[in-house]
């Protein structure tokens, strides 16, 4: 060890630096803990290269200041003073459409618009393509025409349909609000698309998403300098229908093609669950194209929808008001087993009319003709061939038989939602009429007084009784349900609502059920008596028109017989009544597209 040399330290104390290794201990070090290492200090360039780091930064930040300031101050002033600032609205992706197997009824296409801007710096659309080397071109030439501030092309979305047909009156279109659209809502852009009619206009909250939000910079000359998305559009909610696309088309095809072969002005059909009250088809004929309406144009093509005298915009499955006829005898049977009028045994005779003696004149007799004679038919016979006169005399009355009445009439029409709406998820529906005194004072002011005639007009669905598709839809489910009231709806998998039970005993209903089933077996549906599956039916005919020249042929019944799924119901529109096709061979022609394509449908199990 050397010794200190206290002459030349102002301090005596040893310090770690000054300490010499020992070569000979070298070998004992463990390096793992750096022993046998010196600690050195920084030396002083760390620090200077540190310092001359830091300063130029801070030279380059005065520079770039003086630069903008100083330098380009004028010019940026100059811009700040003459270019504007717009807040403008990202419209959201539409939500999708899906129908009951996830197939696309309704998305958004990609289209290009050509976005011009006049002298009042108001924004509009000057065209549109779908091709983006056209609206490029086109973009070009309106800046060479010089008619406008600026001129700029914009990717957007377009609603597009799926060109299958029978759907235009469940999806609706889309279109710009109209003044009474903006009157319920002066915060709708104008840019904005909202649904018009059908889901589209039901569900516009859920489809329609929200809006983000796009900030543009724009020179003195309309010219945009920059722009940044302040907010990200949000888009819509899907929707997912239990309707299937593919037999709602079918459907509607095969109702055309009747209505144009044996000149029905119209028709619609349905097929609803009679458990959970989802409907599997809905359609109506005629329609328009959703599509076309959508897009604005052809103009034409919207004229020829307008002016159409068959009522395309017209949805008869919800908004069309018919004399339901024949059909309504099952809830008539109903209320006369509940109130103890008839048993189903009890046979009564048809001979083809029946007649009852003028209270104010007695050389005169009204006669209510059957529409053949039937002879000795009980409860479930009558059903099976439609007999008249039987219901006559069940629901008014008729010498030893006391009927129903007018009044129980209407009590029990009304158990079954007739006069009322459905609540179905779809808008413009009707709520129908139901005979009775008041009913007549209003519809028939020139001779209100209620006779024994309309209660067996009543009985057999004429007279003042207008009834929509789907409040007949309704009601056939609740013939093969024993009674359950469901609220039809097209949004698959949703809540089931049943709105009431009515107090009916099964017992009943098996009578009425086993009657539907002879229609078909022997009866008046004989069209519908199929290999594939047990269909249980019943049909109606009800005179319309001057003179009783036009019928409104109906058919509406349930499947399969042995475990009630599906109800349906189907009418064709004032038809000639020489017409020997009717609604149930029209359904007939459904069932069988269904026993090949979506057999599924006839499950017992």
């Amino acid at each position: 060890m050397f010794g200190i040399n206290k002459k030349t330290r102002k301090h005596p104390e040893i310090f770690p630096d000054e300490i010499l290794m020992d070569s000979a201990n070298i070998p004992d070090f463990d390096t793992a803990r750096f022993e046998g290492k010196m600690e050195k200090p920084l030396g002083k360039n760390s620090f200077y290269g540190l310092l001359i780091f830091f300063l130029a930064v801070t030279g380059i930040f005065l520079i770039k200041t003086f630069q903008l300031q100083v330098v380009q101050g004028a010019f940026f002033k100059e811009r700040s003073e003459n270019n504007s600032f717009k807040l403008s609205p990202l419209l959201p992706e539409r939500g999708v459409i899906y129908d009951r197997k996830g197939a696309q009824i309704a998305w958004n296409g990609a289209e290009f618009q050509i976005i011009a801007e006049d002298d009042n710096g108001k924004e509009f659309i000057l065209s549109k393509t779908s091709d983006w080397q056209d609206a490029e071109n086109q973009k070009k030439q309106t800046e060479q025409d010089g008619f406008y501030k600026y001129v700029r092309v914009e990717q957007a979305s377009v609603r597009t349909y799926t060109d299958k047909p029978g759907l235009a009156h469940i999806i609706g279109y889309i279109g710009h609000p109209s003044e009474k659209d903006l009157l319920k809502n002066d915060k709708i852009p104008l840019e904005k698309l909202i649904g018009k009619e059908g889901i589209e206009k039901y569900y516009d909250n859920l489809l329609q998403g929200f809006a983000g939000i796009r900030l543009l910079e724009k020179d003195s000359k309309g010219s945009i300098i920059s722009e940044n998305i302040q907010k990200e559009p949000t888009p819509g909610n899907k929707i997912t229908l239990a309707i299937d696309m593919d037999l709602q088309s079918q459907m509607f095809n095969i109702v055309k093609s009747a209505a144009e072969q044996y000149g029905y002005k119209g028709g619609a059909g349905i097929i609803m669950d009679v458990n959970t009250g989802e409907i599997l088809s809905i359609t109506s004929y005629p329609e328009y194209d959703p599509n076309i309406l959508s897009q604005g144009g052809p103009t034409e093509k919207i004229q020829g929808f307008l002016q159409d005298k068959n009522k395309p915009f017209l949805d008869r499955a919800v908004g069309g008001l018919y004399a339901p006829g024949s059909i309504i005898k099952p809830a008539i049977a109903l209320a006369a087993l509940k109130e103890g009028v008839i048993t189903p045994e009890k046979q009564i005779l048809s001979t083809g009319s029946i007649s009852i003696q003028n209270p104010y004149d007695p050389n005169l007799k009204s006669i209510f003709k059957d529409w053949k004679a039937h002879g000795w038919v009980d409860m479930r016979h009558a059903l099976a061939v439609s007999s008249d006169v039987y219901f006559y005399e069940v629901g008014g009355g008729y010498e030893g038989l006391k009927g129903l009445g007018i009044k129980k009439i209407e009590e029990y029409v009304k158990m079954f939602g007739f006069g009322e709406k459905t609540g179905i998820d779809l808008l413009g529906e009707e709520d129908g009429t139901i005979p009775g005194p008041e009913t007549k004072q209003k519809t028939e002011p020139k001779d209100p007084t209620w006779r024994i005639g309309d209660t067996y007009n009543a009985s057999i669905g004429q007279g003042s009784f207008h009834i929509t598709p789907i409040e007949m839809a309704r009601y056939a489910t609740a013939l093969a349900n024993n009674g359950k009231i469901l609220e039809p709806r097209l949004i698959k998998d949703g809540a089931t609502n049943v709105e009431r039970t009515i107090d009916i005993p099964q017992e009943y209903f098996k009578v009425v059920q086993d009657g539907m089933r002879m229609c078909v077996q022997e009866g008046t549906a004989a069209a519908l008596n199929v290999p594939y599956v047990k269909i249980a039916a019943k049909t109606g005919t009800a005179q319309v028109g001057t003179g009783n020249k036009n019928t409104n042929s109906w058919s509406i019944g349930y499947f399969p017989y042995e475990n009630p799924k599906y109800a349906y119901v189907l009418v064709m529109e004032k038809g000639p009544t020489s017409n020997a096709i009717g609604a149930s061979a029209v359904m007939r022609q459904v069932t069988d597209w269904m026993s090949i394509n979506s057999p599924e449908y006839f499950a017992i199990n």
